[in-house]
């Protein structure tokens, strides 16, 4: 089972290397170190999944490894497991401190050795995977905008709002955070209608309009692909994102209670995005026009409950608005 990037093995005494070779040979990619100055260098060279290292070392010791490891931002999401004698609170503190997340202690124990090893590859795996998908969900968003005027920054920012929402509505963290990661995906499927349509300047004929909105039905079929919770989260509001509170939405025409709430949720924060931002068609609104609006539409656009959360959370919602516009001012300076 061997990894691209290989684990590093440092320590001053041959013994010790041969020993912690002969445990992860069969399983593992190595390289070794015999001294800080060498370990620095082998991390450069190799870009190691996970680091063994000794503490006690001649010049430069572990800690200082450690520690210049995790103030260097290529290499401090590398694990660092300290194989030492050293086993009392104080040095595992100082360790912790340094910024290790485990400790070994000498003689190692080859059961040992491989359970925390591969305890805290799975980690460094889930984590990768994890910006894998993070990954996909940019590209996802952004292509549903690909040949669309909007901006970038308006699905990162209506996702915050989201999760202001949700939030207020009682959501757990975990599932605020799934909302937030679902909710820039809600346009996928525009990828699937033509720039003639998206980009037009003026009002939509019928049969445009008719065009256009499929991409409810084409965004839930890309993303339900997946069996992911966060990719049918976000299949869920793709499809129903545009439908109202009076039943007068699309594509389904549901009303009420009958319109997932995570839609419900991100109708909301779309619009109140898209309104202040300016579009082919539209100059911006000022947010006091985006939040009149919001408000007159309550009970007909939109869940009268979830109006009332938008409200208390206004001013975060502004408070994120305006960051997101400041960074994106400083990006177009740059």
């Amino acid at each position: 089972m061997s990894l691209t990037e290989p684990i590093l093995i440092v320590d001053d005494e041959v013994a010790n290397l041969a020993i912690l070779r002969q445990i992860l040979e069969a399983d593992y990619s190595l390289v070794f170190a015999r001294n800080g100055k060498e370990a620095l260098a082998a991390v450069a060279k190799h870009h190691p999944s996970l680091i063994l290292l000794d503490i006690q070392m001649p010049e430069m010791d572990g800690y200082e490894v450690c520690r210049q490891l995790k103030a260097d931002p290529q290499y401090e999401s590398i694990p660092v497991i300290f194989v030492t004698a050293l086993s009392d609170l104080g040095n595992e503190e100082a360790g912790f401190n340094a910024g290790c997340v485990d400790y070994i202690v000498k003689p190692v124990v080859a059961p040992i050795v491989k359970a925390r090893v591969n305890a805290h590859l799975s980690l460094v795996r889930a984590t990768a995977l994890e910006k894998s998908q993070r990954d996909a969900i940019f590209m996802l968003g952004e292509a549903g905008h690909y040949n669309d005027n909007d901006t970038g920054v308006h699905i990162w920012r209506m996702a915050a709002y989201s999760r202001e929402l949700a939030s207020a509505k009682g959501w757990s963290s975990h599932q605020c955070d799934l909302l937030e990661l679902a909710a820039p995906m809600h346009d996928t499927g525009k990828i699937g209608i033509s720039d003639s349509i998206l980009q037009k300047p003026g009002p939509l004929s019928n049969d445009e309009w008719q065009i256009m909105k499929s991409h409810c039905d084409i965004g839930y079929r890309i993303l339900m692909q997946s069996d992911a919770p966060l990719f049918k989260l976000a299949a869920q509001i793709a499809l129903n994102h545009h439908e109202k509170w009076d039943g007068s939405g699309y594509p389904q025409g549901l009303s009420g209670l009958d319109i997932p709430e995570a839609a419900r949720i991100v109708a909301i924060a779309d619009v109140f995005d898209a309104l202040t931002m300016k579009r082919p068609y539209k100059e911006a609104w000022t947010i006091d026009q985006a939040i009149a609006n919001i408000q007159n539409n309550a009970g007909s656009h939109f869940d009268p409950e979830l109006v009332k959360c938008f409200f208390a959370k206004l001013p975060r919602i502004i408070e994120i608005k305006n960051q997101w516009n400041q960074s994106e001012y400083q990006e177009t300076k740059s």
